[in-house]
C-alpha cells in the first residue's frame, strides 16, 4: 500500500511498531553497532551534564542556600544536580580529599592517623549513606508542623550535608600546616551557622529564635552521631 510506513521489531523488548521508536519502552529501533567514537561521545555526554548540573547546583548552595532546596521541590529542577546524586558527589570527592590529605600529614608529621586516613579512603561513604535516614528523621520531627513531608525535608537535607562534605574537606586542609588540630570546633560553628542561614531561607514562616534553637539541636545531633560513628569506625579497622 502506497504511503505505508515500515514495521520494525524492538531488539530490547520486541514488540513492533512504525516510526523511530518503540512505543513500548521507547528504545530507538536501528540500533548500530558500538563504536570507540560512540562510547567517547557517550563519556563527553555524562560529565559534560554532570559537570553543568553539579556546578549550578554547588554555586547555588553557595549564594542561595535554603531557597535553592525550596525552589528543587517547588518544581524548579531542571537545570539541578539531583539530590541524591550531588550527596554521592560531594561525599567521593570528600573522602578521597581527605583521605590524601590525611596521608600527607602521616607521611611529612609522622602522625599517627592511618585508621582515619583509612576510614575516609574505604568506609565514609557507606557510612555516610547508611546514617543520612537518621539525619533526616531527626530534621523532620523537629520541622514536621511546618508543611513539609519526610521526603521533602530529606531532599534540603541531602543538598545541605552534601555541601557541609566540601566545607568539611576544606577545613582539613588546616592538618597541613597544624597537623594535631582538631577540626572539629572549626567544623561545628561552620555548619551551625550555613544550616541556620539555610532553614532561615527553607522555613519562611518560623520566628529566627525558633530556627536558631531548633537548628541548633538537630546540627548537634547529627554532629555528634557522626562522630560516634566515626570514631567506633575507626577504632574497629584499627
Amino acid at each position: 500500500m502506497r504511503g505505508s510506513r515500515p514495521i520494525h521489531k524492538c531488539k530490547s523488548c520486541g514488540f513492533s511498531g512504525t516510526g523511530n521508536y518503540c512505543s513500548h519502552c521507547g528504545q530507538y529501533f536501528k540500533t548500530k553497532r558500538i563504536s570507540l567514537k560512540e562510547l567517547l561521545h557517550e563519556l563527553f555526554h555524562f560529565f559534560s551534564h554532570i559537570e553543568k548540573g553539579f556546578l549550578y547546583t554547588l554555586k547555588q548552595l553557595i549564594v542561595a542556600p535554603g531557597r535553592m532546596q525550596l525552589n528543587y521541590i517547588e518544581g524548579k529542577r531542571n537545570n539541578h544536580q539531583k539530590p541524591f546524586s550531588m550527596f554521592l558527589l560531594c561525599a567521593t570527592i570528600t573522602a578521597l580529599f581527605r583521605y590524601w590529605i590525611f596521608n600527607a600529614v602521616t607521611k611529612y608529621y609522622h602522625a599517627d592517623i592511618l585508621s582515619e586516613a583509612k576510614f575516609f579512603h574505604e568506609y565514609m561513604v557507606i557510612t555516610f549513606i547508611a546514617l543520612i535516614p537518621i539525619y533526616i528523621l531527626i530534621t523532620y520531627l523537629l520541622f514536621y508542623k511546618y508543611g513539609y513531608n519526610y521526603a521533602e525535608v530529606g531532599v534540603m537535607m541531602l543538598y545541605t550535608i552534601s555541601i557541609c562534605f566540601l566545607m568539611a574537606g576544606f577545613i582539613a586542609l588546616l592538618k597541613l600546616i597544624f597537623p594535631h588540630l582538631d577540626t572539629a570546633f572549626i567544623e561545628f560553628p561552620v555548619f551551625n551557622f550555613y544550616f541556620t542561614v539555610t532553614l532561615l531561607n527553607f522555613f519562611k514562616s518560623i520566628p529566627f529564635w525558633k530556627v536558631a534553637i531548633k537548628g541548633l539541636i538537630t546540627m548537634a545531633s547529627i554532629y555528634l552521631i557522626d562522630q560516634v560513628v566515626e570514631d567506633f569506625v575507626i577504632r574497629f579497622i584499627s
